[in-house]
């Protein structure tokens, strides 16, 4: 037991776990927007409330769920505890010498990034999560059956202009963040091989730029229209 709690208390254990839980989160977010992206049909929200109250009903995908909310955290602690290691190593000073020639802009920034993302992370869950399982949402009959109706609260904010600002605002930063996230998490766990590191760079290129352009693009299509 010692041996395992030694592992994940090192800074190679600790950035296993970065890894684990950021690919766990990695799926999420493909799943999330997979679910949301309902909201562009032209049906008065049937869709996505259909959706919506399958996901918060359904025993196996709350179970899901708990367990995203639990790997968030993890991701955030270990990140700080991470980052609060290597600025140590280096004296207590930020990285003396920027060389973009070693290292990309994201990945030098991750904890800027990182803290975007959480404080997108907040607002998010206070406006939709707490609404969802704690406010007055209003109910829709779909062929007999009652189902809370969420699409009124997503049009709702979706309809203020600094909101979608701020949406497609932290949209960039969940990008920046992914760039660098998503390969550096499979290297971690040891997919670093000349015969894979090039459809790994393009997998992870391609899913940080399309999926957050696409979460980003919900907000902007919902206010225009």
């Amino acid at each position: 037991m010692k041996w395992f709690l030694d592992m994940f208390s090192s800074t190679l254990g600790r950035k296993l776990v970065m890894a684990l839980t950021g690919i766990f989160l990695i799926t999420f977010l493909l799943v999330h927007l997979i679910g949301n992206l309902q909201l562009l049909k032209n049906d008065g929200g049937h869709a996505f409330n259909v959706y919506a109250e399958f996901m918060s009903t359904n025993p196996l995908i709350q179970t899901v769920s708990k367990v995203n909310f639990a790997l968030i955290l993890i991701h955030i602690i270990w990140s700080a505890m991470l980052t609060a290691k290597n600025r140590k190593a280096r004296g207590g000073v930020g990285y003396q010498v920027n060389n973009s020639k070693s290292s990309i802009w994201s990945s030098r920034n991750m904890g800027i990034l990182g803290t975007i993302i959480l404080v997108f992370l907040v607002i998010h869950l206070k406006d939709f999560w707490a609404q969802m399982h704690y406010g007055g949402i209003p109910t829709v009959n779909y062929e007999g059956k009652e189902v809370r109706d969420i699409y009124t609260v997503v049009d709702y904010w979706f309809n203020q202009g600094w909101y979608v600002g701020l949406y497609a605002f932290c949209m960039i930063g969940v990008a920046f963040h992914l760039w660098h996230g998503f390969i550096s998490a499979f290297q971690t766990l040891g997919f670093n091989h000349l015969k894979y590191n090039n459809l790994i760079s393009f997998v992870g290129k391609t899913f940080s730029i399309i999926v957050p352009a696409l979460f980003a693009l919900i907000p902007i299509w919902m206010f225009l229209s």
